[in-house]
């Protein structure tokens, strides 16, 4: 299938799609202050500069667009048009993910992987249950790695 855009429009496309400081980053970062959460964001010094991080509970958040990250629920759909880059491409963004999150682990670190589908649309959690899962998530201690997703999921 061919492209119904120019490069120079799909190039435009491309540049306004941020990654850092996206809706759902920011909204996860105002739930958590408004709890009494500090943090610190974007990290360089940590592998896959999470979003956020947490020092006194030495936890890493990334907050993950569910088509950039693969996640299967309904906001993920391939494109049909150039097919194969985008396979290629969220692959890539996929083991990249796996490859951090085991890092982090191995120095000691606890993730927790918020996904988009969790605080958007039908299936979001309300203010109360993301907290509640994030604070179930920070106080359990067990679990080094967690994922936060859409209800039904």
């Amino acid at each position: 299938m061919v492209d119904v855009l120019s490069s120079k429009q799909r190039r435009h496309n491309m540049s306004q799609i941020r990654g850092r400081d996206t809706k759902p980053e920011l909204m996860v970062r105002r739930l958590l202050h408004a709890c009494g959460y500090r943090f610190r964001l974007h990290c360089r010094d940590l592998p896959g500069k999470p979003d956020l991080i947490l020092p006194k509970w030495r936890t890493a958040i990334f907050v993950n667009g569910c088509f950039w990250h693969r996640h299967d629920c309904r906001y993920f759909k391939l494109p049909s048009t150039h097919r194969e880059f985008w396979e290629q491409k969220i692959s890539k963004n996929v083991e990249r993910d796996k490859i951090v999150q085991a890092a982090l682990l191995k120095d000691g670190w606890r993730v927790l992987v918020i996904w988009e589908c969790a605080l958007r649309g039908k299936q979001k959690h309300t203010p109360e249950q993301f907290i509640s899962e994030v604070e179930n998530f920070l106080v359990s201690g067990e679990t080094p790695a967690s994922e936060l997703k859409g209800k039904f999921s």
